[in-house]
């Protein structure tokens, strides 16, 4: 048998007792040894084996038996673990490490039993599952909405009559359908038109499997690489060897002036973009003077703007926080 053990507590493991004497085997036991000796004592101080025992007994009663069973059983999950076991063995040869084995043992029984890596895959497929799908209906909504616009339906049946694909909807003799159904297949056919004629940008274009989050993170060392590699070509092509910025060159400094994100400037009309190249806003100054302007026809808009008059008066004759009697 092991050697007394200084420094054991109530709190860890066996307690007061080691768990090598609780089961009554030695240190160097295997887990055939210690599963065996384990299974001889629990069937001896099991519960229901002593649960019609006096007080007085033997065993010291049921209480007693049921006490000893739970010591047992500690001894058992702490030696029939090789990690735990190994913990434990060190508690035993160096008791005076009191903290370090208060962390071991309770980080031990407190961490979680499921894989943290698994949690967290899980976790990024279901957001990226309700990414793409809710992706998926803004793009139906801005579909609809199109449809519904005079302008744009007008045109799509036009293109529908041109292609010859309205005709085929009414049909005679037996395939004949009924004026609900002709009306769905037409409304489905002009909102096709209206997806592969109308290129939706923004937050309602259509969703692509490359953009929802699960492909954005496995494919971030792939894209952190092409940002590094296109960085240095802007550093060599422009900063030392002095080349002119070309088209794509000067819009992309003036989205990063204007603040906006690469979706927000697509969705900008054509002539917006004509109209920034036209004033050459690539250049510092010339985007200043853009920007004040801006903001003197932007304080225009609102001086005239009959809500904002109400809101300006409301807020100079009562605004928030004041003593006031109106009911309204």
């Amino acid at each position: 048998l092991p050697r007394p053990a200084r420094g054991l507590t109530d709190r860890l493991y066996c307690g007061r007792r080691v768990c090598y004497e609780v089961l009554g085997v030695s240190r160097q036991a295997s887990k055939a040894e210690i599963a065996r000796a384990y299974r001889q004592l629990a069937r001896q101080y099991h519960p229901d084996r002593n649960r019609g025992e006096p007080a007085g007994g033997e065993g010291g009663g049921a209480q007693a038996a049921h006490e000893k069973f739970l010591l047992i059983a500690a001894a058992y999950e702490t030696l029939k673990d090789e990690e735990t076991r190994k913990d434990y063995d060190y508690m035993l040869d160096h008791p005076e490490e009191y903290y370090r084995h208060y962390y071991h043992y309770y980080s031990r029984r407190l961490a979680p039993k499921v894989d943290v890596t698994i949690v967290i895959l899980v976790t990024v497929c279901a957001i990226s599952v309700f990414q793409f799908f809710s992706w998926w209906s803004s793009y139906n909504e801005a579909i609809n909405y199109l449809a519904s616009v005079p302008k744009y339906r007008i045109q799509a049946t036009e293109i529908a009559r041109q292609q010859g694909l309205l005709n085929k909807t009414k049909e005679k003799g037996k395939n004949r359908r009924s004026k609900e159904e002709i009306r769905e297949e037409e409304e489905e056919i002009i909102k096709d038109i209206i997806k592969n004629k109308i290129d939706i940008k923004g937050g309602y274009q259509k969703p692509k499997i490359y953009d929802i989050l699960l492909f954005q993170i496995l494919l971030a060392p792939f894209y952190w690489c092409k940002y590094i590699v296109w960085y240095c070509w802007w550093i060599y092509c422009f900063t030392i060897k002095g080349q002119e910025y070309g088209v794509e060159e000067k819009l992309y400094i003036i989205r990063r002036y204007m603040k906006m994100s690469q979706s927000q400037f697509d969705s900008l009309e054509d002539h917006q973009k004509e109209t920034f190249l036209e004033r050459q806003l690539w250049i510092r100054e010339n985007y200043e003077v853009y920007k004040r302007e801006q903001e003197e026809e932007l304080k225009k808009k609102m001086a005239m703007d009959p809500r904002w008059k109400r809101y300006r008066r409301w807020m100079k004759n009562e605004g928030p926080g004041r003593l006031t009697f109106i009911d309204d």
